[in-house]
Protein backbone atom coordinates (compact mmCIF):
# COMPACT_ATOMS: atom_id res chain seq x y z
CA UNK A 1 0.00 0.00 0.00
CA UNK A 2 0.94 3.60 -0.39
CA UNK A 3 0.22 5.49 2.81
CA UNK A 4 0.23 9.23 3.48
CA UNK A 5 0.74 10.44 7.04
CA UNK A 6 -0.50 14.00 7.61
CA UNK A 7 1.57 15.69 10.30
CA UNK A 8 0.14 18.28 12.71
CA UNK A 9 3.20 20.54 12.39
CA UNK A 10 6.75 20.50 11.09
CA UNK A 11 9.55 18.14 11.96
CA UNK A 12 11.28 20.62 14.28
CA UNK A 13 11.36 21.38 17.20
CA UNK A 14 8.31 19.44 18.46
CA UNK A 15 8.66 15.70 18.93
CA UNK A 16 5.56 14.04 17.46
CA UNK A 17 6.91 13.66 13.92
CA UNK A 18 10.31 12.29 14.95
CA UNK A 19 9.21 10.29 17.99
CA UNK A 20 5.97 8.78 16.66
CA UNK A 21 5.36 9.23 12.95
CA UNK A 22 8.81 8.51 11.53
CA UNK A 23 9.43 5.24 13.47
CA UNK A 24 6.01 3.94 12.42
CA UNK A 25 6.69 4.90 8.81
CA UNK A 26 10.08 3.18 8.91
CA UNK A 27 8.57 -0.07 10.17
CA UNK A 28 5.71 0.03 7.66
CA UNK A 29 8.23 0.51 4.85
CA UNK A 30 10.13 -2.53 6.12
CA UNK A 31 6.88 -4.43 5.70
CA UNK A 32 6.73 -3.46 2.02
CA UNK A 33 4.58 -0.32 2.11
CA UNK A 34 5.44 3.13 0.81
CA UNK A 35 4.94 5.94 3.33
CA UNK A 36 5.11 9.70 2.74
CA UNK A 37 4.72 12.30 5.48
CA UNK A 38 3.03 15.56 4.45
CA UNK A 39 3.66 18.38 6.93
CA UNK A 40 2.72 22.05 7.46
CA UNK A 41 6.11 23.38 8.59
CA UNK A 42 4.94 26.47 10.48
CA UNK A 43 7.17 25.39 13.39
CA UNK A 44 10.19 25.36 11.05
CA UNK A 45 9.25 27.83 8.29
CA UNK A 46 12.69 27.61 6.67
CA UNK A 47 11.53 24.21 5.33
CA UNK A 48 8.51 25.62 3.49
CA UNK A 49 8.09 23.90 0.13
CA UNK A 50 11.02 21.51 0.60
CA UNK A 51 11.32 17.73 0.78
CA UNK A 52 13.44 16.11 3.48
CA UNK A 53 14.26 12.43 3.84
CA UNK A 54 14.37 11.23 7.45
CA UNK A 55 15.49 7.65 8.05
CA UNK A 56 14.43 6.82 4.50
CA UNK A 57 10.99 8.44 4.86
CA UNK A 58 10.20 11.45 2.63
CA UNK A 59 8.78 14.42 4.52
CA UNK A 60 7.07 16.79 2.09
CA UNK A 61 6.69 20.26 3.58
CA UNK A 62 3.87 22.23 2.00
CA UNK A 63 4.34 25.87 1.05
CA UNK A 64 3.29 28.09 3.93
CA UNK A 65 0.61 30.72 3.47
CA UNK A 66 -0.14 34.01 5.24
CA UNK A 67 1.33 34.44 8.73
CA UNK A 68 -1.95 35.26 10.47
CA UNK A 69 -3.46 31.98 11.75
CA UNK A 70 -7.05 32.68 10.78
CA UNK A 71 -6.08 33.75 7.27
CA UNK A 72 -3.56 30.92 6.88
CA UNK A 73 -5.96 28.17 7.95
CA UNK A 74 -7.84 27.67 4.64
CA UNK A 75 -4.63 27.96 2.61
CA UNK A 76 -2.74 25.36 4.65
CA UNK A 77 -5.70 23.00 4.97
CA UNK A 78 -6.22 23.08 1.19
CA UNK A 79 -2.51 22.57 0.49
CA UNK A 80 -2.33 19.62 2.89
CA UNK A 81 -5.41 18.12 1.26
CA UNK A 82 -4.00 18.58 -2.24
CA UNK A 83 -0.52 17.35 -1.32
CA UNK A 84 -1.92 14.21 0.29
CA UNK A 85 -4.12 13.35 -2.70
CA UNK A 86 -1.31 14.14 -5.15
CA UNK A 87 0.50 11.09 -3.77
CA UNK A 88 -2.44 8.90 -4.95
CA UNK A 89 -2.42 7.02 -1.64
CA UNK A 90 -4.30 3.87 -0.76
CA UNK A 91 -5.05 5.45 2.60
CA UNK A 92 -4.43 8.64 4.58
CA UNK A 93 -3.57 8.69 8.29
CA UNK A 94 -3.99 12.01 10.08
CA UNK A 95 -1.92 12.56 13.23
CA UNK A 96 -3.78 14.73 15.77
CA UNK A 97 -7.44 15.67 15.17
CA UNK A 98 -6.87 19.40 15.22
CA UNK A 99 -5.64 22.47 13.42
CA UNK A 100 -4.68 22.58 9.77
CA UNK A 101 -4.44 18.81 9.43
CA UNK A 102 -7.83 18.40 11.05
CA UNK A 103 -9.33 20.89 8.58
CA UNK A 104 -7.81 19.02 5.63
CA UNK A 105 -9.32 15.78 6.95
CA UNK A 106 -12.70 17.45 7.35
CA UNK A 107 -12.48 18.60 3.74
CA UNK A 108 -11.69 15.04 2.63
CA UNK A 109 -14.68 13.64 4.53
CA UNK A 110 -16.97 16.29 3.06
CA UNK A 111 -15.81 15.38 -0.46
CA UNK A 112 -16.51 11.73 0.31
CA UNK A 113 -20.03 12.61 1.46
CA UNK A 114 -20.59 14.43 -1.84
CA UNK A 115 -19.82 11.20 -3.67
CA UNK A 116 -16.25 12.03 -4.65
CA UNK A 117 -14.04 8.98 -4.31
CA UNK A 118 -11.47 9.45 -1.55
CA UNK A 119 -8.87 7.18 0.04
CA UNK A 120 -9.83 5.74 3.45
CA UNK A 121 -9.03 8.13 6.29
CA UNK A 122 -7.59 7.10 9.65
CA UNK A 123 -6.93 9.26 12.70
CA UNK A 124 -4.20 9.09 15.34
CA UNK A 125 -4.58 10.82 18.69
CA UNK A 126 -1.85 11.08 21.32
CA UNK A 127 -3.27 13.86 23.52
CA UNK A 128 -6.59 15.06 24.83
CA UNK A 129 -7.10 18.37 23.05
CA UNK A 130 -10.37 19.79 24.41
CA UNK A 131 -11.57 20.83 27.88
CA UNK A 132 -9.21 19.55 30.54
CA UNK A 133 -6.58 18.87 27.89
CA UNK A 134 -4.24 20.91 25.72
CA UNK A 135 -6.86 23.65 25.36
CA UNK A 136 -6.22 24.48 29.01
CA UNK A 137 -2.44 24.45 28.63
CA UNK A 138 -1.78 26.49 25.51
CA UNK A 139 -2.73 30.13 24.98
CA UNK A 140 -5.17 29.53 22.16
CA UNK A 141 -7.82 32.06 21.22
CA UNK A 142 -11.41 31.28 22.15
CA UNK A 143 -12.14 30.44 18.50
CA UNK A 144 -9.21 28.02 18.33
CA UNK A 145 -10.29 26.25 21.52
CA UNK A 146 -13.81 25.81 20.18
CA UNK A 147 -12.54 24.50 16.85
CA UNK A 148 -10.12 22.00 18.39
CA UNK A 149 -12.72 20.68 20.82
CA UNK A 150 -15.17 20.28 17.92
CA UNK A 151 -12.63 18.53 15.69
CA UNK A 152 -11.74 16.10 18.47
CA UNK A 153 -15.37 15.01 18.75
CA UNK A 154 -16.39 15.22 15.08
CA UNK A 155 -13.54 13.47 13.30
CA UNK A 156 -13.36 10.15 15.21
CA UNK A 157 -17.04 9.49 14.45
CA UNK A 158 -16.41 9.67 10.70
CA UNK A 159 -12.99 8.16 9.96
CA UNK A 160 -12.40 4.48 9.17
CA UNK A 161 -10.36 3.83 12.28
CA UNK A 162 -8.73 5.59 15.23
CA UNK A 163 -5.31 4.81 16.70
CA UNK A 164 -4.90 5.92 20.31
CA UNK A 165 -1.64 6.34 22.20
CA UNK A 166 -2.92 5.56 25.70
CA UNK A 167 -5.45 3.43 27.52
CA UNK A 168 -7.22 6.57 28.76
CA UNK A 169 -7.67 7.85 25.20
CA UNK A 170 -9.02 4.42 24.30
CA UNK A 171 -11.59 4.70 27.09
CA UNK A 172 -12.59 8.25 26.11
CA UNK A 173 -13.19 7.20 22.51
CA UNK A 174 -15.28 4.24 23.63
CA UNK A 175 -17.34 6.73 25.65
CA UNK A 176 -17.84 8.74 22.43
CA UNK A 177 -19.51 5.67 20.98
CA UNK A 178 -16.63 4.55 18.76
CA UNK A 179 -16.88 0.77 18.30
CA UNK A 180 -13.98 -1.12 19.87
CA UNK A 181 -13.11 -2.75 16.53
CA UNK A 182 -12.53 0.74 15.09
CA UNK A 183 -9.92 1.50 17.77
CA UNK A 184 -6.31 0.40 17.94
CA UNK A 185 -4.16 0.91 21.02
CA UNK A 186 -0.91 2.24 19.57
CA UNK A 187 1.38 3.49 22.36
CA UNK A 188 4.69 5.22 21.82
CA UNK A 189 7.33 2.57 21.38
CA UNK A 190 11.09 2.31 20.88
CA UNK A 191 13.70 0.81 18.61
CA UNK A 192 16.72 -0.79 20.20
CA UNK A 193 19.58 1.65 20.58
CA UNK A 194 22.93 1.32 22.34
CA UNK A 195 23.68 3.37 25.42
CA UNK A 196 25.23 6.80 24.92
CA UNK A 197 28.50 8.17 26.23
CA UNK A 198 27.61 9.54 29.62
CA UNK A 199 31.24 10.12 30.63
CA UNK A 200 31.61 12.63 27.80
CA UNK A 201 28.65 14.67 29.05
CA UNK A 202 29.82 14.56 32.65
CA UNK A 203 33.18 15.87 31.57
CA UNK A 204 31.60 18.61 29.43
CA UNK A 205 29.37 19.75 32.30
CA UNK A 206 31.99 19.48 35.01
CA UNK A 207 30.30 16.61 36.87
CA UNK A 208 32.65 14.26 38.69
CA UNK A 209 32.75 10.67 37.47
CA UNK A 210 31.83 9.36 40.93
CA UNK A 211 28.99 11.83 41.61
CA UNK A 212 25.42 10.58 41.88
CA UNK A 213 23.44 12.24 39.08
CA UNK A 214 19.67 12.67 39.34
CA UNK A 215 18.13 13.51 35.94
CA UNK A 216 15.00 15.48 35.13
CA UNK A 217 14.16 15.15 31.41
CA UNK A 218 11.14 17.37 30.99
CA UNK A 219 8.96 20.09 29.51
CA UNK A 220 8.06 21.18 33.07
CA UNK A 221 4.32 21.76 32.63
CA UNK A 222 3.15 18.26 33.62
CA UNK A 223 3.69 18.77 37.36
CA UNK A 224 3.80 21.29 40.19
CA UNK A 225 7.07 23.20 40.24
CA UNK A 226 6.97 23.31 44.04
CA UNK A 227 7.00 19.50 44.10
CA UNK A 228 10.15 19.45 42.00
CA UNK A 229 11.82 22.01 44.26
CA UNK A 230 10.98 19.93 47.34
CA UNK A 231 12.44 16.73 45.84
CA UNK A 232 15.67 18.43 44.82
CA UNK A 233 16.05 20.17 48.19
CA UNK A 234 15.49 16.93 50.11
CA UNK A 235 17.89 14.95 47.93
CA UNK A 236 20.55 17.65 48.28
CA UNK A 237 20.17 17.61 52.07
CA UNK A 238 20.44 13.83 52.40
CA UNK A 239 22.73 12.64 49.57
CA UNK A 240 26.26 14.06 49.74
CA UNK A 241 27.67 15.18 46.40
CA UNK A 242 24.47 14.63 44.41
CA UNK A 243 24.08 16.60 41.16
CA UNK A 244 20.80 17.47 39.44
CA UNK A 245 20.95 17.37 35.64
CA UNK A 246 17.96 19.11 34.02
CA UNK A 247 17.41 18.44 30.30
CA UNK A 248 14.57 20.21 28.52
CA UNK A 249 12.90 23.57 28.10
CA UNK A 250 9.79 24.98 29.74
CA UNK A 251 7.06 27.13 28.24
CA UNK A 252 6.56 29.76 30.92
CA UNK A 253 9.91 30.45 32.51
CA UNK A 254 9.97 27.37 34.75
CA UNK A 255 13.76 27.21 34.49
CA UNK A 256 14.04 30.62 36.14
CA UNK A 257 11.72 29.45 38.92
CA UNK A 258 13.94 26.41 39.47
CA UNK A 259 17.11 28.48 39.62
CA UNK A 260 15.47 30.86 42.12
CA UNK A 261 14.30 27.95 44.26
CA UNK A 262 17.80 26.46 44.15
CA UNK A 263 19.18 29.63 45.71
CA UNK A 264 16.45 29.78 48.35
CA UNK A 265 16.35 26.06 49.22
CA UNK A 266 20.08 25.39 49.20
CA UNK A 267 20.68 23.22 46.14
CA UNK A 268 22.14 25.82 43.76
CA UNK A 269 25.60 24.19 43.87
CA UNK A 270 24.10 20.86 42.73
CA UNK A 271 22.02 22.18 39.83
CA UNK A 272 23.16 21.72 36.21
CA UNK A 273 20.81 23.20 33.59
CA UNK A 274 21.46 21.68 30.17
CA UNK A 275 18.40 23.19 28.46
CA UNK A 276 17.10 21.89 25.15
CA UNK A 277 19.41 19.22 23.71
CA UNK A 278 19.78 18.18 20.08
CA UNK A 279 18.11 14.77 19.55
CA UNK A 280 21.37 13.24 18.35
CA UNK A 281 22.99 14.04 21.69
CA UNK A 282 20.16 12.91 23.95
CA UNK A 283 21.43 9.31 24.43
CA UNK A 284 24.69 10.71 25.84
CA UNK A 285 22.85 12.99 28.28
CA UNK A 286 20.59 10.15 29.44
CA UNK A 287 23.62 7.89 29.93
CA UNK A 288 25.13 10.49 32.26
CA UNK A 289 22.38 9.81 34.81
CA UNK A 290 22.25 7.29 37.65
CA UNK A 291 18.56 7.85 38.33
CA UNK A 292 15.69 9.92 36.87
CA UNK A 293 12.53 11.35 38.36
CA UNK A 294 9.29 11.63 36.40
CA UNK A 295 6.77 13.71 38.35
CA UNK A 296 3.35 13.66 36.67
CA UNK A 297 0.27 15.29 38.17
CA UNK A 298 -2.96 13.28 38.13
CA UNK A 299 -4.88 15.33 35.53
CA UNK A 300 -6.99 14.34 32.55
CA UNK A 301 -4.31 15.66 30.21
CA UNK A 302 -1.59 13.54 31.84
CA UNK A 303 -3.77 10.44 32.05
CA UNK A 304 -4.25 10.69 28.28
CA UNK A 305 -0.60 11.27 27.44
CA UNK A 306 1.82 8.62 26.28
CA UNK A 307 5.14 10.09 27.48
CA UNK A 308 7.81 9.42 24.87
CA UNK A 309 10.45 10.90 27.18
CA UNK A 310 9.78 8.11 29.65
CA UNK A 311 10.33 5.48 26.97
CA UNK A 312 13.66 7.10 26.10
CA UNK A 313 14.75 6.94 29.74
CA UNK A 314 13.74 3.31 30.09
CA UNK A 315 15.41 2.33 26.82
CA UNK A 316 18.62 3.93 28.10
CA UNK A 317 18.45 1.70 31.17
CA UNK A 318 17.94 4.63 33.53
CA UNK A 319 15.86 3.65 36.60
CA UNK A 320 12.97 6.05 37.15
CA UNK A 321 11.05 7.23 40.19
CA UNK A 322 7.70 8.11 38.62
CA UNK A 323 4.17 9.05 39.55
CA UNK A 324 1.65 6.26 38.95
CA UNK A 325 -0.51 8.19 36.48
CA UNK A 326 -2.03 7.01 33.22
CA UNK A 327 0.26 5.41 30.67
CA UNK A 328 3.24 5.43 33.04
CA UNK A 329 1.69 2.37 34.72
CA UNK A 330 1.81 0.55 31.37
CA UNK A 331 5.54 1.16 30.95
CA UNK A 332 6.80 0.63 34.50
CA UNK A 333 6.26 -2.59 36.39
CA UNK A 334 7.43 -2.07 39.99
CA UNK A 335 11.13 -2.95 40.26
CA UNK A 336 11.28 -3.29 36.47
CA UNK A 337 12.21 0.14 35.18
CA UNK A 338 11.32 2.11 38.24
CA UNK A 339 9.39 2.78 41.38
CA UNK A 340 5.83 4.11 41.21
CA UNK A 341 4.59 6.79 43.60
CA UNK A 342 1.30 8.34 44.65
CA UNK A 343 1.21 11.62 42.67
CA UNK A 344 -0.21 13.47 45.68
CA UNK A 345 2.50 12.23 48.06
CA UNK A 346 5.32 14.67 47.33
CA UNK A 347 7.47 13.60 50.24
CA UNK A 348 6.93 9.96 49.29
CA UNK A 349 8.53 10.61 45.91
CA UNK A 350 11.40 12.43 47.59
CA UNK A 351 11.89 9.46 49.93
CA UNK A 352 11.92 6.88 47.12
CA UNK A 353 14.39 9.07 45.22
CA UNK A 354 16.80 9.26 48.15
CA UNK A 355 16.50 5.51 48.75
CA UNK A 356 17.56 4.71 45.19
CA UNK A 357 20.33 7.30 45.11
CA UNK A 358 21.75 5.50 48.16
CA UNK A 359 21.40 2.00 46.63
CA UNK A 360 23.40 1.65 43.39
CA UNK A 361 23.00 -2.13 43.19
CA UNK A 362 19.19 -1.97 43.33
CA UNK A 363 18.88 0.93 40.91
CA UNK A 364 21.17 -0.72 38.34
CA UNK A 365 19.07 -3.89 38.50
CA UNK A 366 15.85 -1.89 38.11
CA UNK A 367 17.25 0.01 35.12
CA UNK A 368 18.45 -3.16 33.44
CA UNK A 369 15.11 -4.92 33.91
CA UNK A 370 13.20 -1.85 32.77
CA UNK A 371 15.07 -1.75 29.48
CA UNK A 372 14.45 -5.45 28.95
CA UNK A 373 10.73 -5.13 29.68
CA UNK A 374 10.33 -2.14 27.37
CA UNK A 375 12.05 -3.89 24.47
CA UNK A 376 9.94 -7.00 25.05
CA UNK A 377 6.59 -5.19 25.17
CA UNK A 378 6.89 -1.90 23.30
CA UNK A 379 8.83 -2.27 20.05
CA UNK A 380 7.75 -0.29 17.00
CA UNK A 381 7.97 -3.37 14.76
CA UNK A 382 5.43 -5.21 16.94
CA UNK A 383 2.89 -2.41 16.78
CA UNK A 384 3.52 -1.69 13.09
CA UNK A 385 2.33 -5.22 12.40
CA UNK A 386 -0.84 -4.55 14.40
CA UNK A 387 -1.33 -1.28 12.53
CA UNK A 388 -0.98 -3.01 9.17
CA UNK A 389 -3.72 -5.47 10.13
CA UNK A 390 -5.88 -2.63 11.44
CA UNK A 391 -5.60 -0.81 8.11
CA UNK A 392 -6.70 -3.92 6.23
CA UNK A 393 -9.79 -4.61 8.31
CA UNK A 394 -11.67 -1.35 7.65
CA UNK A 395 -10.57 -1.31 4.00
CA UNK A 396 -11.99 -4.78 3.50
CA UNK A 397 -15.30 -4.09 5.25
Amino acid sequence: MKIVFIAPFGIRPKGTVIARMVPLAVELQKRGHEVVIVAPPYTNPESSGTVEVVRGVPVKNIVLGPKHKAVAAPFLAWRLFRAALAETPDLVHLFKPKGYGGLSAMLQLCCERLGIRMPPLFLDTDDWEGKGGMNDQVRYSAAERQLYAFQEQWLPQRVRGVTVASRMLEELHLQMGIARERLLYLPNCVDDQPAGDGAKIRQRLGIAADASVLLLYTRFFEFSQEKLHLIFAEARRRVPGVRFLVVGKGRQGEEAQLVAAARTDGFEDALVMAGWVEPAELPDYLAAADLAIYPFADTLLNRCKCPAKLTELLRAGVPVVADAVGQIKEYIVPERGGVLCDPDDWRGMAERTVELLDDPVRREAIGREGRRYLLEQFRWNMFAEKLELFYKYPIGR
